[in-house]
């Protein structure tokens, strides 16, 4: 465990060599720390969702947007959580929770799916950034999930690419294809299958989680209120 810890740390600590490489460059160095000292998951995310209060009421401060932010985040990176959500239009976590530029580390792919080189770059922020907080973020109306359980209903397929985001969630959604609430169910039953993803297939945030410093939730946005609950 410790060789494993160590040798992260050394990947880790020559991240500026290697982000320059692939375009990752203004990234923080291992030592700066995500969010002020002592602050819980907790506190990150009642933040958030007072920020989701302040959208959904349209008084947004739209924080960290000055001329003075672009420079101070051009020295390196301190997001306060990372984010796994869908890649609609509609569903943008920096503006739905009222944040801002370097706040929100966000990986986002049709129907919020887990894969391995989505867990690379989650991992990647968890031990850069060491954010308390990682959210799993749903919505309503999910075309993929709508998409994946028309196929399974039709016995069809979808064309080009499209068919892997089909085969991922067809375990978790397909189950409710014929159910009348269908995509609803489905929504919530793969925000809640990919947070449990993301613990059973890293190691690096199981240990974060396990050692209290980091916190796994899972969360739907509704397009209809833009008010984003949380899911158990």
């Amino acid at each position: 465990m410790l060789q494993s810890k160590l040798h992260r740390r050394h990947f880790l600590g020559a991240s500026g060599a290697v982000a320059g490489s692939i375009a990752l460059g203004g990234l923080a160095s291992s030592a700066a720390m995500a969010t002020e000292p002592g602050m819980s998951p907790e506190k990150v995310l009642a933040n958030l969702m007072a920020g989701n209060k302040r959208f959904i009421s349209g008084k947004a401060k739209h924080p960290h947007l000055s001329r003075e932010r672009i420079g101070a985040i051009a020295k390196g990176q301190h997001p306060v959580a990372i984010i796994l959500s869908c890649a609609d239009s509609r569903v943008a976590p920096e503006l739905l929770f009222d944040q801002g530029l370097g706040d929100l580390f966000v990986n986002r792919v049709a129907g919020n799916v887990v894969d391995s080189l989505l867990l690379g770059s989650m991992e990647y922020a968890a031990e850069e950034f060491v954010p308390p907080l990682v959210m799993v973020l749903g919505h309503e109306r999910c075309g993929a999930v709508a998409a994946t359980q028309g196929c399974v209903r039709s016995g069809g397929s979808a064309p080009g690419h499209i068919q892997t985001i089909v085969d991922a969630l067809t375990p978790v959604v397909g189950p409710y294809a014929n159910d009348p609430d269908a995509v609803e169910k489905g929504v919530q039953a793969n925000v809640k299958a990919q947070a449990a993803a993301l613990l059973a297939q890293s190691a690096i945030l199981r240990e974060k989680v396990e050692a209290g410093h980091m916190k796994v939730v899972g969360a739907r946005y509704d397009l209809d209120s833009a008010k984003v609950t949380l899911l158990g």
